[in-house]
């Protein structure tokens, strides 16, 4: 099961926590999904900022958390970069929040947060991937030198799997590294997983990345102590034998 199904959304509600905290009626819940896709859409446009030499800098957004209260829309950038996301004197902040606001009619409250350790998230390690690749670089060397730098982060473990004309290749096809132990069903594992695409000449490479950061600390386990009492069976009614 864990082979099938995006690692993430496997552990959210039980390990991980959502993306978008929110609640609504089933009336608005449908616009304010759709304003989300909409809000991230935009971010995700946004990422690539030119400076003053004309070279384009990656902000290098991992996640982007959307939080709504009755009076605004808080939304929480987590990035590698934040000088980049903020700007001189917090110029970029605030122009991206005008347009977020233009964007949704809504009042929006930015943040950002740092990332302190970005060799450990695989969207960011997917995304150096991909831009490593629309460079021309070897894709064999590009898969080396991410697993070394994120293995020597303390990492437990790293798969990258790369799909599309490798080496510009005629024919499609897949090349997959395995480094350190990557345990997919294994619900207490914490297993982040990241997709990027490089769209290079001869066509569009995806690339997916997981990455083991070890096991989830206590406080962050959903073990059902706040379940009332009497609510599940402490045993099975029916038993199985083969």
């Amino acid at each position: 099961m864990g082979q099938k199904i995006n690692p993430v959304a496997f552990r959210t509600g039980v390990m991980e926590d959502w993306k978008s905290r929110w609640y609504a009626s089933k009336k608005e819940f449908a616009e304010l999904l759709v304003e989300d896709k909409l809000i991230r859409d935009f971010i995700k446009k946004q990422k690539r900022k030119d400076d003053d030499r004309g070279r384009q800098i990656n902000p290098a957004i991992a996640k982007i958390v959307i939080e709504r209260t009755r009076d605004e829309v808080r939304v929480i950038l987590h990035s590698a970069r934040p000088g980049v996301l903020i700007g001189q004197g917090g110029k970029q902040s605030d122009e991206l929040q005008n347009r977020l606001q233009e964007l949704t009619g809504r009042r929006i409250n930015l943040s950002i947060e740092e990332i302190v350790r970005p060799e450990l998230v695989a969207q960011l390690a997917a995304d150096n991937i991909a831009e490593q690749l629309v460079r021309r670089a070897g894709f064999r060397r590009t898969m080396k030198k991410a697993m070394e730098e994120t293995m020597s982060a303390g990492a437990k473990g790293i798969k990258i799997r790369l799909a599309g004309r490798l080496g510009g290749a005629e024919m499609a096809r897949c090349e997959k590294a395995i480094e350190g132990s990557i345990p997919l069903s294994t619900l207490r594992a914490k297993i982040d997983y990241g997709f990027a695409e490089a769209k290079i000449a001869q066509g569009h490479i995806g690339i997916q990345v997981w990455i083991n950061q070890g096991e989830y600390d206590s406080e962050g386990i959903n073990d059902g102590s706040n379940a009332q009492k009497g609510q599940a069976p402490k045993s099975s009614k029916r038993s199985y034998k083969r």
